[in-house]
């Protein structure tokens, strides 16, 4: 099932902790955390991939291609010390027609095909609609059309996209998938990861 529907993966920070890209850090033999994300959006027909990488990230798949063979989209951004909201601001803006988007960080790599689709059923019950799981919040988030273009036409890069939020309505959408709380920094946090999702 086809849907009009875009993600922007944010991949631009430099995990200076891990010591090479997080979204290159091996899921299995086969795939990497970005190949794998990028793949549970395919599944579920989203038509626009847009990833938001820095110059060493460029470097980086110049040297290790992804094994991808559908069209996506690469933005770089020269200004990663701008932190997360400029990464979000600059894949918004790639987006060349208005339609909900996802934010995925790359530190999720194994969220649930249907936990997404879950997510986007509920596209039009708030601003943006966000994934629940026992009763933690957590991520990929759903922006609507009204709130990307708030995002994008915002002039301060200052923000932190929790804060910005705030001023706009949310849904909550209960989903049976730990993988929506993952948050991978550090080498411990990793291993434990992969010991997780290898039983």
């Amino acid at each position: 099932m086809q849907k009009q529907g875009s993600v922007i993966i944010l991949a631009a920070g430099y995990s200076s902790r891990m010591g090479s890209p997080k979204f290159a850090l091996s899921l299995d033999s086969q795939t990497n955390f970005l190949e794998n994300i990028i793949q549970q959006y395919f599944k579920i027909g989203t038509q626009n991939i847009i990833i938001v990488i820095n110059s060493e990230g460029e470097k980086y798949l110049e040297r290790h291609p992804l094994k991808i063979s559908e069209p996506i989209q690469f933005i770089i951004n020269k200004h990663p010390e701008l932190e997360r909201f400029h990464s979000i601001k600059l894949g918004l803006s790639a987006i060349k027609k208005t339609s909900y988007a996802f934010i995925h960080p790359t530190d999720l790599p194994v969220v649930k095909p249907e936990t997404l689709e879950m997510i986007y059923k509920n596209k039009e019950e708030a601003n943006f609609v966000k994934p629940v799981f026992q009763n933690n919040g957590g991520h990929p988030i759903l922006l609507s059309p009204l709130l990307i273009d708030k995002i994008v036409k915002e002039k301060s890069e200052q923000w932190k996209l929790n804060e910005f939020l705030k001023a706009y309505s949310s849904f909550s959408v209960e989903v049976d998938d730990a993988g929506v709380l993952d948050n991978i920094n550090t080498w411990e946090e990793y291993m434990r990861f992969i010991e997780r999702n290898s039983s």
